[in-house]
C-alpha cells in the first residue's frame, strides 16, 4: 500500500512560502494539502483560488484542495483551473452530493468526499464506489493545531472493511492533530494519505520533521 504525506499549508510561514515548499518536496512528499475556508461552513476563513494560482507555479505536489465552503459544486471549475489536482468536498455542504462528484470528475480530477467528526461515516457509504478518496476528520474543522479525536479512528477502519469488502480502491486520508506520536494508529486502521500541518511547517526543521513521516511510511510499505 502507498502512503503519501500531505502537509497543509494552514501552518506554512506564508513570507517563506516558496522556501518552505522546496523544502517539503525536496524532502520527497507528495501531496499538499490546501485547506479553502469560507467563514460560513467553517468558523474561519483562510485562502482561496489566488493563492493557489501563485503556488502552483511554484510546485510539483500533487495539490490535494480541501473546500470547506458552502455549495462546493460552484466552485470546482475555477478550483481546478487554479490548479487543484484532487477537489474534496464536504457531504455536509451540498444538498447533491453525487452530482458534486460528477462535477468534479468532469474537470479531470480527482474527486474526493470528507466528513466532520459528528457524520456518521454511513452517510458516505453511497458515494464510495464513485471518489477517488474518503477524508476523515480527526478535528472539528475550521482552524489547524486542534487535538486529535482518537474517537474518529473506528471511522477509518470502517472504511478500510468496506473498501475491501466492495472490491474498491479509493484511498482513505486522515486530516486533524496527526503527530509522529499517533500516526501509527492512523495507519494501522487503513488510512494511507496523512494530512499533517504544525507536525509539519510548524517545525524549525520543516525537512526532518517530514522525514519524520516518511521514514514511518516506508516501514509499513515494506510490510
Amino acid at each position: 500500500m502507498s502512503i503519501c504525506l500531505s502537509p497543509s499549508m494552514l501552518s506554512i510561514d506564508f513570507t517563506k512560502a516558496g522556501e518552505q515548499l522546496a523544502i517539503v518536496e525536496g524532502a520527497g512528499v507528495p501531496y499538499l494539502h490546501l485547506d479553502v475556508m469560507d467563514g460560513v461552513f467553517v468558523p474561519n476563513i483562510s485562502f482561496g483560488i489566488p493563492v493557489i494560482q501563485g503556488i502552483r507555479k511554484a510546485s510539483h505536489m500533487v495539490f490535494d484542495t480541501h473546500l470547506m465552503i458552502v455549495e462546493p459544486e460552484r466552485y470546482v471549475e475555477q478550483f481546478r483551473k487554479a490548479g487543484a489536482d484532487i477537489i474534496n468536498f464536504h457531504v455536509e455542504a451540498t444538498k447533491d452530493p453525487a452530482g458534486c462528484i460528477a462535477k468534479i470528475k468532469a474537470t479531470g480530477a480527482k474527486a474526493a468526499i470528507t466528513i466532520k467528526p459528528k457524520t456518521p461515516v454511513e452517510e458516505i457509504k453511497p458515494y464510495l464506489a464513485d471518489v477517488d478518496m474518503v477524508l476523515v476528520m480527526t478535528v472539528e474543522p475550521g482552524f489547524g493545531g486542534q487535538k486529535f479525536m482518537a474517537d474518529q479512528v473506528p471511522k477509518i477502519a470502517q472504511l478500510a472493511a468496506w473498501k475491501k469488502e466492495l472490491g474498491l480502491s479509493y484511498d482513505i486520508e486522515v486530516d486533524g492533530g496527526i503527530t509522529l506520536d499517533n500516526v501509527r494508529q492512523v495507519l494501522d486502521a487503513g488510512a494511507n494519505v496523512i494530512v499533517a500541518g504544525s507536525a509539519v511547517f510548524g517545525k524549525e526543521d520543516i525537512a526532518a520533521a517530514a522525514k519524520g513521516f516518511l521514514d514511518i511510511f516506508q516501514e509499513y510499505e515494506a510490510r
